[in-house]
This record gives C-alpha cells, sequence and structure tokens, in this order.
C-alpha cells in the first residue's frame, strides 16, 4: 500500500470550466487550476473538489499522483497538461522526485515535492 505524508495542506478556491471537478492526486498552479507544462506548482490536489469550492492542496511533503508515462524510481518530474506527472525535460518545471516506478500513464505513485 503506497501512503502519503503530507508537510502542510492548505486549501485554495478550485478555477476552471464551470461544473468541472478537479481530481483527487491532480497537480493544480496558483490559481486553482489543473497545472500545465510550463507553471510552477502549488501542489497536489487533496480531495475531488468542484471549481468555485475550497480545495485542500497538499504544498509539502510526500504525496500520491497520477502518471501520464512509463516512470523510474528516483527520476526528476515534472507535470503533463492534465496535472499528472512525467519524466522532467529541460526547460520543464521540476516539481519534484518519484518515489515509486510506473510502467506506463493513470498510475498512482509517491513524489516528494520540490
Amino acid at each position: 500500500m503506497k501512503t502519503e505524508q503530507p508537510i502542510l495542506i492548505t486549501s485554495i478556491l478550485a478555477t476552471g470550466e464551470e461544473g468541472a471537478t478537479i481530481p483527487k492526486n491532480a497537480m493544480v498552479n496558483f490559481n486553482g487550476a489543473l497545472l500545465g507544462n510550463a507553471a510552477k506548482q502549488f501542489g497536489v490536489c487533496n480531495a475531488d473538489t468542484l471549481v468555485g469550492e475550497q480545495m485542500p492542496v497538499t504544498v509539502a511533503g510526500i504525496v500520491l499522483i497520477r502518471t501520464d508515462a512509463a516512470i523510474s524510481k528516483g527520476s526528476q518530474l515534472m507535470c503533463s497538461d492534465d496535472g499528472r506527472v512525467r519524466p522532467w525535460e529541460t526547460g520543464g518545471e521540476l516539481i519534484g522526485y518519484a518515489l515509486d516506478a510506473s510502467i506506463g500513464a493513470d498510475e498512482l505513485i509517491r513524489i516528494l515535492l520540490n
């Protein structure tokens, strides 16, 4: 069983398309929306949250997050355009380090937030 060790959880207003939900375990930005490739991360959504509600966000610690590609344990990570993680590429925003490996997309892994 993979576990999280949040150090700091805070809240932010969830933003995006009206009626949409920010999913648990997705990376979000400082505006409360799903994080895209080039944006600076705020943290990881801690519960499914409707747009317009206050969203709990883990901003420090070890979190569970969904993958967008195969990931090696210990690798540097960046965010995809949908709040999931993939291996870091030059020019991308480093968001953390993989504590688990994945063989493909849509797996939950633990990461140490940067």
